[in-house]
């Protein structure tokens, strides 16, 4: 049987599972629609380090040793740690793969590296290359704000299409063993940029990109919206759902009732985060809580997961030029076998 089908879409034959996961979330996202699903919430956004950027690399750290203890492995039973995140040549990923002691696979997909990371985990796996493999991203809101936009200090208006960062990280410990949720296919993204050069506008830059990869998939795997229990994508937030509706209506699809955002769904309208949540820690920290909680107890039997990712830099921005767009999507199914 071939694992290729389509153009763009991998079927795991083997069907990866997914047998232990945990998500750490900010003050912020604490606070908001999921507050009762993550692991842990932090008192502090420093997590008791003298910088955001160090408070991020532990959030990493603590979050990928509870997933690793949530599926009941030890640090020594993970036999390659696939991550990335949003900061300079991924230093809160490699710094963390440094203190854990583990073999690295570092990734760069923006706020697509959850999905992503899951799709890699999930070819090695399903491969039978490796056993257990741990996929993990996150962001920092604090680190990401100064990094591509302005330092904190300065309080600079946010516009009304802005989105509110994730302080969080989520992680995925993908193995061969059995377990209820398996990955049964993943569908890789093309670049994908329709001429937005606003920072302040992920969700528009993205949109196009998140419609590319689900037709792709539904071509692909001859599916449609309603074969599915639930499909989210990562941070295209209130603007960019509402943009990626439209696309996929124009591709002759209803995303209907099934589909939703995770930068939609993460704050309450009391939190003033404008289109919502995005960052890398966005996707990640709902997927690992709530979306794979609900799938355990069996109220979701089959989603698509499409994290979606600006691939800009502060370079490229200060340059003029326009943000190319991104979306992964893994297929996560449940199984009593």
């Amino acid at each position: 049987m071939s694992k290729k089908v389509g153009s763009h879409t991998i079927v795991f034959t083997n069907k990866p599972s997914i047998i232990g996961y945990s998500a750490t979330a900010g003050i912020k996202e604490g606070c908001g629609n999921f507050k009762d699903y993550y692991d842990v919430i932090l008192e502090d956004d420093l997590f008791g380090e003298k910088t955001f950027e160090h408070a991020e690399r532990k959030i990493f750290i603590e979050t990928i040793k509870n997933s690793i203890s949530n599926s009941g492995l030890k640090i020594k039973d993970i036999e390659i740690l696939v991550s990335g995140d949003l900061l300079n040549q991924i230093i809160s990923s490699s710094f963390s793969a440094r203190e854990l002691g583990l073999p690295y696979l570092g990734l760069y997909g923006a706020c697509s590296t959850m999905a992503e990371s899951l799709a890699v985990g999930a070819c090695l796996v399903d491969g039978k290359y490796m056993k257990n493999v741990a996929c993990c991203t996150g962001s920092h809101f604090s680190s990401a704000e100064r990094q591509y936009r302005f330092p904190l200090e300065l309080g600079n208006q946010r516009p009304p299409t802005s989105q509110w960062t994730v302080t969080g990280a989520g992680c995925t410990i993908v193995s061969n063993k059995k377990s209820k949720i398996k990955i049964a296919s993943a569908t890789f993204g093309e670049v994908v940029d329709y001429g937005i050069n606003d920072v302040n506008n992920m969700g528009a830059a993205m949109a196009p990109a998140a419609s590319s990869t689900l037709v792709h998939h539904f071509v692909d795997t001859n599916t449609k919206p309603e074969d599915y229990d639930l499909i989210v994508t990562g941070d295209l937030g209130k603007l960019g759902s509402e943009i990626l509706i439209d696309l996929m209506e124009r591709e002759g699809y209803d995303l209907g009732n099934v589909y939703n955002d995770c930068g939609q769904m993460m704050f309450h309208d009391k939190q003033k985060s404008y289109q919502g949540a995005s960052g890398a820690g966005c996707s990640a920290i709902v997927l690992n809580s709530y979306i794979l909680k609900k799938m355990e107890k069996g109220e979701y039997s089959r989603v698509l997961f499409c994290a979606t990712g600006a691939l800009l830099s502060t370079l490229s921005s200060q340059q003029g030029d326009t943000i190319p767009g991104i979306c992964h999507l893994v297929e996560l199914i449940r199984s009593e076998e």
